[in-house]
């Protein structure tokens, strides 16, 4: 399978670990990824705050270049995903906006390009028992909560990602690698994202909420998709966290890849203990 790949900036940066991991596991599982060609960023998360028609083309940019491969466009980042579909949302269903941006931009927006998440691609394309396949180490023991945070479902009607009141793909993937998902009712709720900053008590506040919850629910660990959901559960814990991961980075775990105790490393929140612990690592 060949797509488009879609880094974003986190990736390339403070997320690189994600980066490394999602293409570890795409060699793994068939997936050809062909990086977009000068791709730039898509605006998030401040673009759509101070210039609207900005925030819509710059992710046009990225789609029209795309749109050169007929394939679809891997986007690992939540952020960027949702700021793409946006996008795509707001260009098929304005025409009078889609004449100003593709003459900003320098191009015409076909949309003929579907922008899909790896969790998306993993589980519906590859599938749950060619994943299976994969596995060479189950990573029994570990008992994570899946976080999905806002930007991969909301709005439901721009994202068109799994069930946005309570999604399961990433709860099937965790399974499939032999880990015991526990259940919980948390999976969407707002991390503060890049309030981090600007308001850092707030989001302190709503980590610690997310944190004390997973541990009830009898969670070790926390599993994301998202760069900045990531960062905030990883940093913003005002006591001891729990552990934080990519899910990509578990994948390749329990595919038995190169890399994964490198990627942890990069973590705030030290997740090798609870690793060795399992005898994972």
């Amino acid at each position: 399978m060949k797509v488009s790949y879609y880094p974003g900036c986190s990736l390339h940066g403070t997320a690189k670990e994600y980066d490394l991991s999602v293409r570890s596991v795409s060699r793994a599982l068939g997936i050809d990824l062909e990086e977009v060609e000068d791709w730039s960023c898509c605006g998030a998360s401040s673009a759509h705050n101070t210039n609207f028609k900005l925030s819509i083309a710059l992710p046009a940019r990225d789609l029209i270049t795309a749109e050169k491969k007929a394939q679809d466009v891997m986007v690992p980042c939540a952020a960027c995903f949702n700021r793409l579909k946006t996008t795509e949302h707001h260009l098929c269903h304005d025409p009078a906006l889609k004449a100003e941006i593709e003459e900003i931009v320098g191009g015409r927006y076909q949309g003929s390009v579907a922008i899909r998440n790896p969790i998306d691609i993993i589980a519906n394309d590859i599938g749950l028992e060619a994943l299976s396949a994969k596995v060479v180490k189950k990573l029994a023991g570990l008992k994570p909560v899946s976080y999905y945070g806002c930007l991969l479902l909301r709005p439901p009607d721009v994202c068109h990602f799994d069930n946005a009141e309570n999604p399961v793909l990433l709860d099937q993937i965790m399974t499939t690698l032999g880990a015991e998902a526990r259940p919980w009712s948390f999976k969407t709720d707002c991390c503060g994202g890049s309030l981090t900053i600007s308001k850092t008590a707030i989001v302190t506040k709503m980590v610690d909420k997310l944190m004390v919850m997973a541990r009830e629910a009898g969670a070790n660990c926390l599993v994301t998709a998202c760069p900045i959901c990531t960062a905030n559960l990883d940093m913003r814990a005002s006591g001891a966290g729990l552990p934080v991961f990519y899910f990509t980075e578990l994948a390749a775990l329990a595919m038995g890849q190169e890399g994964p105790e490198g990627w942890f490393k990069l973590h705030r929140t030290d997740p090798r203990p609870l690793l060795q612990g399992l005898g994972l690592l």
